[in-house]
């Protein structure tokens, strides 16, 4: 018998107690004795073996027909599914008790606004055990009423914060937050006013979610929300492919859903690296934790109305962030006007999400710690030093690249990085009727013109090494910043001379074998 490449469900559930007898296994050898125990004719890959994990719990709900499948059985009502799961975990996150009755009552209600036909649907007991299974909700409990929590609140309760701090190591502890981010906004305020009025229209705003520990060492990947599934701008290449972590929805906003997957990936990473971790959050409505099946992530949820006065990301991560990001896309508007484009400012989603990869990047791990000190919940030093001077630097850089635009009524540098606008919804309740739209899902990309801003065609390699040639000719080495920019284009000219080496090998290999 030929070897099969796919997985059922059965052997699924199997990967899944193999890891639970083995917990310290990597995923790689996972993967390698999924492939041997199961005869597969290729090993699985790193995605493949941590999404299946991230599914435990459904497998095991499975009945015998469903494991022998090699595909999971569809909702039938995948829109459905989503918008009740969202108000569910909404209602949690305000501890609201919910019976089963009042869940399936709230099915019909959807079921109306969604018009799926509410009579041809049945809320059955069993509809809804299935329902709770598939996002690990469990019976619903009675909780009392939260209360609003105020500055006064969090000076009573920081002595126990901080000892929850002091039985970890500072690398062992994280926090995360979302921003929005109008990534086409011109620092203009008359046109930045129109752009954002106009958000909902042209759709330019994306969420981006950051996550690193209190000594820096290890910033996360981000996890970008956009409104559009399948982008344009990625040219039909998948996320992955393009080395993203990208989810969509219709509005672009953190969803209760959309953070447990979040949570689960966390939570199954540091499983791997064999590490216990504390994660601060805030109570945001979409920060739902409760029934989570967590081994290595422990939540610590902040009061509420507290967050900037003690969340690091607010304390002048995220805004170490938006510099860098608005530093790109300056020095892109300065190019673009020189070259007499129409529109500066207008570039497409992929350029966005690749300026974000490269500003979250840049952030040393000297600020991330600073910002993490700067909040007061640590007894102890995070590090000494002083990153101020370098985040002015940025500032003073975008200051004067504001002055170099055609602005009419140019914005000062502390309204291009902190927008109002661009924190309304990243923390507000969803209503109904947004949970329902936040169900859609849009396949293409919303360019206003349907074009990808990348216009420039791809160079030769020889193109492109003339293009650096120019650049190290015109260098003046006697000027110290000059000489790194010779070592940085000289690596370039390197890369681009190796990858060309190898490919004119290869193409010679295959000549001669045809």
């Amino acid at each position: 018998m030929k070897p099969s490449s796919s997985l059922s469900n059965d052997q699924k559930l199997k990967i899944c107690h193999h890891k639970a007898a083995n917990p310290s296994i990597k995923q790689s050898a996972l993967a390698n004795w999924a492939m041997q125990e199961f005869k597969l004719s290729k090993v699985p890959t790193q995605g493949t073996i941590s999404n299946i994990l991230a599914k435990c719990q459904q497998y095991e709900s499975m009945d015998s027909t469903e494991l022998t499948s090699k595909r999971q059985r569809a909702v039938k009502h995948p829109e459905l599914d989503n918008v009740l799961a969202n108000w569910v975990l909404q209602c949690q996150a305000r501890r609201v008790a919910l019976s089963g009755d009042l869940i399936k009552e709230k099915a019909r209600q959807f079921a109306r606004q969604l018009e799926l036909g509410e009579r041809t649907l049945e809320f059955s007991n069993g509809w809804l055990a299935k329902f709770n299974i598939r996002h690990g909700f469990k019976a619903q409990k009675s909780y009392g009423e939260s209360g609003s929590a105020d500055l006064d609140a969090i000076d009573r309760n920081m002595p126990t914060i901080k000892e929850k701090l002091q039985s970890y190591s500072l690398q062992d502890i994280y926090n995360m937050d979302e921003t929005g981010l109008f990534y086409r906004m011109a620092p203009d305020r008359t046109i930045a006013q129109h752009q954002i009025e106009g958000s909902k229209k042209d759709k330019t705003r994306l969420t981006f979610v950051f996550a690193a520990n209190a000594n820096g060492s290890h910033k996360m990947e981000p996890l970008i929300i956009g409104h559009a599934q399948r982008p344009r701008a990625f040219n039909r290449k998948s996320e992955e492919q393009l080395g993203f972590y990208y989810r969509s929805n219709a509005k672009a906003w953190m969803t209760g859903l959309i953070f447990r997957e979040w949570l689960q990936k966390m939570d199954q990473q540091m499983q791997d690296a064999n590490r216990k971790v504390l994660l601060l959050l805030d109570n945001a409505p979409s920060h739902v934790v409760r029934d989570l099946p967590l081994t290595n992530v422990q939540v610590f949820l902040f009061p509420a109305n507290t967050t900037s006065k003690v969340q690091p990301m607010d304390a002048g991560i995220i805004a170490a962030f938006k510099r860098r990001y608005r530093r790109f896309q300056l020095q892109d508007a300065i190019d673009r006007d020189e070259q007499q484009k129409a529109d500066i400012y207008k570039v497409d989603q992929l350029i966005a999400m690749k300026w974000t990869k490269a500003a979250w990047n840049d952030i040393s791990s000297k600020t991330i710690a600073n910002c993490f000190k700067h909040t007061g919940l640590f007894e102890r030093e995070t590090q000494k030093n002083e990153v101020g001077s370098e985040e002015q630097d940025i500032e003073n850089e975008l200051e004067d690249a504001i002055n170099q635009l055609p602005i009419s009524r140019p914005m000062s540098v502390h309204e291009l990085i902190n927008p109002e606008e661009e924190q309304q919804v990243a923390h507000e309740e969803i209503s109904d009727e947004d949970l329902i739209k936040l169900s859609s899902s849009q396949d293409q990309e919303e360019e206003e013109d349907g074009e990808v801003m990348d216009e420039n065609p791809p160079m030769s390699t020889k193109e492109k090494l003339n293009v650096l040639h120019s650049c190290i000719s015109f260098l003046d080495l006697s000027n110290p910043n000059h000489v790194i920019a010779h070592k940085v284009l000289r690596n370039i000219q390197f890369e681009i001379r190796t990858i060309e080496k190898k490919q004119t090998t290869l193409d010679r290999y295959f000549c001669k074998e045809y």
